[in-house]
């Protein structure tokens, strides 16, 4: 039996070698990708129990997500599964890590797919550029993205054609093949978490309204002053998001991300500063958060086609 560990210190994969070995499966077929399908057959091996690092994407798929887990602040209402998408280094943490001696025993592994890519797999490919483009690598793990029975089907069976070329045969073909299946199922995923903003819009009717409330807080407490100009990280944390969550979730609700409505709600204060105050131009944009006078008027000006100076001009 292994000793328990008093530092839980990181555990590293670098290679897709590594996790085989320490998950307690043979070696991947193909260096760069390997796919664990636990959903069509059972899985005999080891879970990690303690927080871990990779050294690639990860998307794994839950058939049952149900039960208490949240995205964002609300309870999802599909009970088909979950998607759940990691990028190279991200930390993952085990939910049982705590005084927990390290697993040494298999185990039937709880039904799953998981798709693991090195990123060296989509080099040479457009792919490895435009995989930035989707944001929900960055999400949170209650963030993730919450299957109709309909979606889970097209899911499973992007899931298995990926499966069945890395077990069937490897030829000059199969490399652009999975990496296609790869891009598509992707553009499933996006399209399927546009679908879950939209039909969860009704969980956010006040979201702006509460945004809108920080940030009047955050002036009116002077925090500008000493904390600089609010940030993204800085409203989702406060919300209990990740950024590119709370951005993605309001580009869809309101035409706007998190950046521009930050923006907005500063130029409006600016605005009534100007119209109702003598405060100088630098005074308010100290208020702000703003470091230097001449980064306020710049944004002013891009957001009105007016100067701080011109603008005020009109109530003299």
């Amino acid at each position: 039996m292994a000793s328990k560990k008093s530092n839980h210190s990181l555990k590293r994969f670098n290679t897709l070698a590594d996790v085989m070995e320490a998950s307690g499966f043979p070696p991947p077929k193909h260096p760069l990708i390997v796919l664990l399908n636990g959903v069509d057959k059972p899985l005999k091996g080891r879970a990690p129990n303690r927080s871990h690092v990779l050294n690639y994407y990860k998307i794994a798929f839950k058939p049952d997500a149900g039960g208490e887990l949240m995205y964002g602040q609300t309870k999802f209402d599909f009970k088909e599964g979950g998607l759940f998408f990691v990028a190279p280094q991200q930390i993952l943490s085990s939910i049982e890590e705590k005084d927990k001696e390290e697993t040494v025993e298999q185990t039937i592994l709880s039904p799953q797919v998981t798709l693991l890519i090195d990123p060296d797999f989509l080099l040479q490919y457009p792919l490895a550029q435009k995989i930035h483009q989707y944001h929900f690598f960055s999400y949170a793990t209650n963030e993730a993205l919450h299957l109709s029975t309909k979606e889970k089907e097209t899911m499973l069976s992007l899931f298995r054609a990926i499966e069945d070329e890395l077990e069937s045969r490897i030829d000059d073909m199969s490399h652009n093949v999975i990496i296609s299946q790869i891009e598509l199922l992707l553009n499933y995923a996006q399209r399927f978490y546009n679908r879950q903003f939209l039909t969860r819009k009704q969980n956010y009717p006040s979201l702006t309204d509460s945004i809108a409330q920080l940030l009047e807080g955050y002036f009116n407490s002077d925090k500008g002053m000493n904390a600089g100009v609010p940030t993204v990280n800085y409203v989702a944390d406060q919300l209990h998001m990740s950024a590119s969550y709370l951005s993605d979730l309001l580009r869809n609700l309101t035409g706007q991300n998190t950046q521009q409505i930050i923006h907005d709600k500063m130029i409006y204060r600016a605005k009534n500063k100007l119209s109702t105050t003598a405060l100088t131009i630098s005074q308010i944009a100290f208020e702000l958060g703003f470091e230097q006078p001449q980064s306020f008027s710049r944004l002013f000006k891009l957001k009105t086609n007016q100067s701080p100076q011109q603008y005020r001009a009109q109530f003299n």
